[in-house]
C-alpha cells in the first residue's frame, strides 16, 4: 500500500513538474514574442525617422559643395523614407565599423552599395540586390607597363591597394592570392597610393576605376580593358531575426526597379554629378 501511495505521489509530482516546464516555457515564448513584437519598420514609422549608416564613397554617398549628402545611396535612401512616410537621418560610418555599428542599434538599415559576402551574412541579414557593380582594376603605367590580366598582379613582388573591409580586399584576395596587400580607409587614399607609385594596382567597385582612369590616363590604366573580374550584387543590410523588416525592403526593392535603373544609369553611367563633389 505504501509502494502504491508513494508511485502516486512521485507520479504526480512528475506531470507537476512538466506542466510548470511547460508554463515557464510559455511564459518565456511570449515574452520573446513581445520583445519582437515591434518590427522594426513598425518603430521606424512610430518614430517618425529612419536612421541610414552609409559610408563615405563617390559616387554612391558623400557630402556635396553645400555640405549635404549626396550620391546614388543617397537618393535611394530618400526615396525609401519618403515612401514610409518619415524623415531620413543619414549617420556616416567608417566601412571597416559599419556592421558593428549596426548591431550595436546606431542606425537602422545599412544602404551603402555593401556586397553579400558569407562572411557578413553570417552576421546580417541582406535583403535581395538592388544594385551591381562590377569589379575593376586600374594599374600603375610606370611600375607595370603591360598587364593584361590578373595573373600579372599575383606575384609576390606585387602590391594591390584596396579599401578596408570592403569587397575589393576579399577580391584581391581571391584573384591575386600571392600579392602584398596595402588597405585604407577610403578610396582617396587607395587610388593616391598607386598614383605615388607605392602600390602596381588598385581594386575598386565600378564605375571608381574607370572615372580614375579617365582623370589620371597619363600615370594609370584598366589592364582589364573595360570588362570586370565580376559583377558584385549590393543589399540593404538589416539586424538578424526581423523577417517583417527584410519581406518590407524585398518588396519596396521589387517595386522600385524602374527608380532604381535610373538612378543607376545617372550615378554610375555618367558624370554630370562631377561639379556636386567637394573639393
Amino acid at each position: 500500500m505504501k509502494k502504491s501511495v508513494f508511485k502516486v505521489l512521485v507520479a504526480l509530482l512528475l506531470i507537476a513538474g512538466v506542466l510548470g516546464l511547460l508554463l515557464s516555457c510559455a511564459r518565456g515564448a511570449e515574452e520573446e514574442a513581445a520583445e519582437v513584437e515591434e518590427s522594426l519598420i513598425e518603430g521606424i514609422v512610430k518614430r517618425g525617422v529612419m536612421k541610414v549608416g552609409i559610408g563615405i564613397f563617390v559616387p554612391w554617398s558623400f557630402k556635396d559643395k553645400d555640405g549635404n549628402f549626396a550620391g546614388f545611396e543617397v537618393d535611394v535612401a530618400a526615396k525609401l523614407a519618403e515612401d514610409l512616410g518619415v524623415e531620413i537621418e543619414f549617420v556616416p560610418t567608417e566601412w571597416s565599423g559599419i556592421i558593428p555599428a549596426l548591431l550595436t542599434g546606431k542606425f537602422d538599415v545599412i544602404i551603402g552599395g555593401m556586397g553579400i559576402t558569407v562572411e557578413r551574412a553570417l552576421k546580417v541579414n541582406f535583403t535581395d540586390p538592388y544594385s551591381y557593380s562590377g569589379m575593376d582594376v586600374v594599374v600603375n603605367r610606370k611600375m607595370l607597363p603591360n598587364a593584361t590580366s590578373m595573373d600579372d598582379l599575383n606575384k609576390e613582388n606585387i602590391v594591390i591597394a584596396v579599401r578596408m573591409g570592403a569587397t575589393p580586399v576579399a577580391a584581391a584576395k581571391r584573384w591575386a592570392p600571392n600579392a602584398q596587400l596595402h588597405q585604407f580607409d577610403d578610396d582617396a587614399a587607395v587610388i593616391q597610393d598607386v598614383l605615388n607609385g607605392n602600390a602596381h594596382a588598385a581594386l575598386s567597385s565600378s564605375p571608381k576605376p574607370a572615372f580614375w582612369a579617365a582623370d589620371y590616363a597619363d600615370v594609370i590604366y584598366r589592364p582589364l580593358g573595360g570588362k570586370y573580374l565580376y559583377n558584385d550584387p549590393s543589399a540593404f543590410a538589416v539586424r538578424k531575426g526581423d523577417y517583417e523588416a527584410l519581406f518590407f525592403f524585398n518588396g519596396w526593392i521589387a517595386d522600385n526597379q524602374d527608380f532604381l535603373q535610373e538612378r543607376d544609369r545617372y550615378w554610375f553611367g555618367t558624370r554630370d554629378w562631377a561639379d556636386m563633389v567637394a573639393e
